[in-house]
């Protein structure tokens, strides 16, 4: 669907065959298959139109006449799944939005809700640019916080729980955080182009806008190294505690084994195929268990008082 500026829509059927949209200033939310209806009427060259349907790649390009961005967005419910991909065309009193998911198309209805209820006060494309990439980052530090308590709670339960494995949960935060490392990432690159205005597509006043979404680009790419070393120390922590208890096993056995190893010395001594006097002594046999208890309570006793366990 493509609107004008004051939210009527534009239908393509009132165009002439190969008249080129751009008198009036508008906005366009299409699909793949919707851009190749208005193919004729949009006057985007073919690299650029070939970037929109089948582009992989997160990028920025300034021209002399437009910018073209592709920016791939991460569904913050679940960081591990593809992420959706939506294609920006700017110039002129054009600016169109290509997508395929449902998450774009709520962001960008909410947009031209606003735009229709006229609830944005300066009404440019600019403006709706700014918008769209405001909402998607206006409630992240929120988002952020909730991620930092969740880290926080797993530290918390590492001390205070029952013993279990916490290292799938550990590289599923790492995972999520590099994924939101390169959301940031992009995010900060383009507001930064924006911001430069090489091509002066954006007006002086609303540069300022995008120096503001540039900041806060910034900032939550640094809350997320943050959380990043965070995580680290929390798999540290985890790891330290892993070969505190098998160092605990290991002392265990050690104590064991060296409570037995006198026991083992009888044994052996008495094992030898020598004639020994105490084999036809009728008390020997009893004087031997006697001597191996006495060994044994001794070596526990003594371990015990320098807290070997």
């Amino acid at each position: 669907m493509i609107y004008l500026l004051d939210g009527s829509i534009l239908n393509k059927n009132s165009l002439k065959e190969d008249e080129i949209i751009g008198k009036l200033p508008c906005i366009g939310i299409l699909n793949k298959s919707e851009i190749k209806n208005w193919e004729t009427h949009l006057g985007i060259n073919e690299r650029i139109l070939s970037e929109c349907l089948t582009g992989q790649v997160s990028k920025f390009e300034s021209h002399d006449c437009f910018d073209f961005i592709a920016l791939h967005i991460p569904d913050k419910t679940d960081l591990l799944k593809k992420e959706s991909r939506i294609s920006i065309y700017f110039k002129k009193n054009i600016l169109l939005f290509i997508c395929e998911e449902a998450f774009e198309f709520s962001i960008l209805s909410g947009i031209i809700s606003k735009i229709q209820m006229k609830e944005i006060n300066i009404l440019t494309l600019e403006r709706v640019l700014y918008e769209f990439f405001d909402q998607l980052t206006i409630s992240d530090s929120f988002y952020l916080e909730t991620i930092e308590q969740d880290i926080s709670d797993l530290e918390e339960s590492l001390i205070t729980s029952k013993k279990r494995d916490y290292i799938k949960e550990i590289i599923t935060f790492r995972k999520n955080l590099l994924a939101l490392k390169s959301y940031y990432d992009q995010l900060q690159e383009f507001a930064y182009a924006l911001k430069d205005n090489e091509n002066q597509l954006i007006s002086e006043d609303m540069v300022r806008y995008f120096k503001m979404l540039s900041d806060r680009t910034k900032r939550l790419t640094n809350s997320v190294l943050n959380l990043k070393d965070y995580v680290s120390q929390v798999r540290e922590a985890y790891q330290s505690q892993v070969d505190i208890d098998q160092n605990s096993i290991m002392k265990l056995f050690t104590v064991i084994t060296a409570i037995f190893l006198p026991l083992t010395l009888i044994v052996g001594w008495y094992g030898m195929n020598f004639s020994m006097p105490e084999y036809k002594w009728t008390y020997g046999y009893s004087l031997i268990i006697i001597v191996c208890v006495l060994v044994s309570l001794f070596s526990i006793i003594y371990f015990k008082k320098c807290k070997w366990f």
